[in-house]
């Protein structure tokens, strides 16, 4: 059989009988190794994916709930800021020098042409008139007058209401009618914080002007909310033109609004820096995007409720402002409300 083999073998492989014994049979054992090796890593990857599969929706509902953590607290922040002696200008200050140091070789990276990217000037302008420096004002000067509850209530309890009111003015919109059950009792429930402020002893007053300030925050975030969403801008983009651009906005604000950073002690400066700047700032925002991104904007939504739960608990435990049964009511018909409207954009 030897012999016949070999008489074949000029028929087969004719004037080149060596090659065919160098370079025939020798890429067979590589091919079966990649095969073999292919096989034994498939069980490992499958087991990997599983595991990243598993703890995918865990990655999302812990930084839903971060982010919702850093937002509660943030109000009981800002509130610390006027007992410390510090302006809203000064929050504001503190707040967008911090993100945009932070932010800044993102910036570079991300945003072409530096500093509003695809946005272009006119839309990056508008989008920081209505969600930077000046929102930032406007919210902590709130706080200046009316109790952290009450930061956390008015302004997210009314933005959804706002929001929908100017989809149906600019998009044409039409919200399904559980979402205007849920706004109804969004309202219901603010209501309650307006009648007891404004019918409080002396202890409340001028909290009805930080309430107003929070209906007029609402109202811009919900126009930054509408344009932004109109020119389809990108959620993480958008923060770091904010930052950049509410920075060069900084001397204007300074010769406007007085500063009492010289006086404020150096731990107040620093808390507010560390904690508006860079973890509402950016870390909140990460953290949102994340669960936007695992869960979905609807689910991912769901977490805004928790926001006047952490906001009342800090508030008592750091602040001391235990707050009064009209306002707890309120609370909990704002955070009702809030579930059905935005349980309402979830798919059947």
């Amino acid at each position: 059989m030897g012999r016949r083999a070999g008489a074949l073998r000029p028929a087969i492989l004719p004037k080149r009988p060596r090659a065919g014994h160098v370079n025939g049979p020798s890429p067979a054992p590589r091919e079966t190794c990649h095969v073999t090796d292919t096989a034994e890593k498939a069980p490992a990857d499958a087991v990997a994916a599983r595991a990243i599969s598993a703890s995918g929706p865990l990655v999302g509902f812990a930084c839903g709930a971060g982010a919702a953590l850093i937002w509660g607290v943030q109000a009981v922040v800002s509130r610390q800021s006027a007992i410390d002696g510090l302006t809203a200008a000064d929050v504001t200050v503190l707040r967008f020098l911090t993100a945009s140091v932070t932010l800044l070789p993102l910036a570079l990276l991300r945003l072409k042409p530096f500093p509003v990217g695809r946005l272009g000037w006119r839309r990056a302008l508008t989008l920081t008139l209505f969600a930077g420096a000046p929102f930032s004002l406007v919210l902590v000067g709130g706080s200046t007058f009316a109790p952290a509850l009450h930061t956390a209530v008015i302004g997210p309890g009314l933005i959804p209401v706002m929001s929908v009111a100017l989809a149906y003015a600019v998009l044409g919109e039409r919200p399904p009618a559980m979402r205007l059950v849920g706004l109804a009792m969004i309202v219901s429930g603010i209501g309650l914080f307006f009648w007891h402020a404004a019918s409080a002893a002396p202890a409340g007053d001028g909290v009805w002007r930080g309430d107003l300030l929070f209906v007029l925050a609402a109202v811009m975030w919900a126009m930054f909310g509408t344009f932004a969403r109109k020119w389809q801008a990108d959620a993480f983009d958008v923060t770091i033109t904010l930052s950049m651009l509410s920075v060069l906005v900084m001397p204007l604000l300074v010769l406007v609004v007085p500063l009492r950073m010289g006086s404020a002690a150096l731990g107040a400066i620093v808390l507010q820096a560390l904690y508006q700047g860079l973890l509402a700032g950016v870390v909140s925002v990460f953290f949102y995007a994340k669960a936007n991104a695992i869960l979905g904007s609807a689910r991912a939504a769901l977490f805004l409720p928790l926001v006047p739960i952490v906001t009342l608990t800090a508030g008592a435990v750091l602040l001391g402002e235990y707050p009064s049964w009209p306002e707890i009511a309120g609370m909990a018909i704002v955070m009702a409300g809030m579930t059905v409207a935005l349980r309402a954009d979830r798919p059947a």
